[in-house]
């Protein structure tokens, strides 16, 4: 589904990528893990077609960024901290709106089926801006999946989360996941990472360092490993 070769990305003077090779199955959950500044979220940005590499190669179910990017946007659902919402719609305006620059057809139907996934269906005449921040979350998954995307990916979707709204979101990724979507995760917080990656690859110094299938390393051996890459 992924395919990156000799990726990297520089701002300016400043190198964020360096030559990262990663590579992601169709129907794995990938949980890209890092300390803050490692590039987790500028590799993101480059799989979901907002910024161009400024070397190296870049497929997506086949298509070569950035030339294909157009194509390779149908396939995405995109979820980052910033949920992407427009706060004077209510949420089914919202999927409404979505929908509609997708060209879904039965529209209303599969907006229906999104808010009974995401559990906002009692709150679908809702101003967005009235919700909390974890029922926002949970919406901006709703409008990631709506057009049924082939590739999901989540830029440190629990960001500013409390913990019960955090827990919400782990079934919410685990459900998506458990359809045989193929999903890539950012995030700092390793032990949430582990929990619901099927591999956990740890980002630093511009490359993927190790690459780990979760059910072969105990939890702590993990962290131990993870401590080992980002601290020497």
């Amino acid at each position: 589904m992924i395919e990156v070769r000799g990726l990297a990305k520089a701002y300016g003077m400043r190198p964020v990528l360096r030559g990262l090779d990663f590579r992601v199955e169709p129907g794995e959950f990938v949980a890209v893990v890092g300390p803050n500044g490692a590039g987790k979220t500028t590799l993101l940005r480059i799989l979901s077609c907002l910024a161009r590499p400024t070397i190296g190669e870049v497929r997506v179910a086949g298509r070569r960024l950035p030339g294909q990017a157009t194509a390779v946007r149908r396939i995405l659902g995109v979820v980052s901290h910033q949920p992407l919402l427009y706060g004077e719609l209510t949420a089914q305006e919202n999927l409404r709106f979505y929908g509609r620059m997708y060209g879904l057809t039965n529209l209303e139907a599969r907006i229906e089926e999104v808010l009974d996934v995401v559990g906002l269906a009692a709150r679908r005449h809702d101003l967005v801006r009235k919700y909390s921040r974890g029922m926002q979350q949970r919406l901006a998954i709703g409008r990631g999946i709506l057009h049924n995307p082939e590739l999901l990916l989540f830029d440190e979707p629990h960001t500013g989360l409390d913990p019960e709204a955090a827990d919400v979101l782990d079934g919410l990724l685990t459900k998506v996941s458990s359809e045989g979507r193929t999903v890539v995760m950012t995030s700092h917080d390793l032990g949430r990472a582990a929990g619901l990656g099927s591999r956990v690859d740890i980002l630093y110094g511009g490359v993927i360092a190790r690459s780990v299938q979760r059910a072969e390393i105990p939890a702590d051996e993990l962290a131990k490993l993870y401590r080992q890459v980002t601290h020497g």
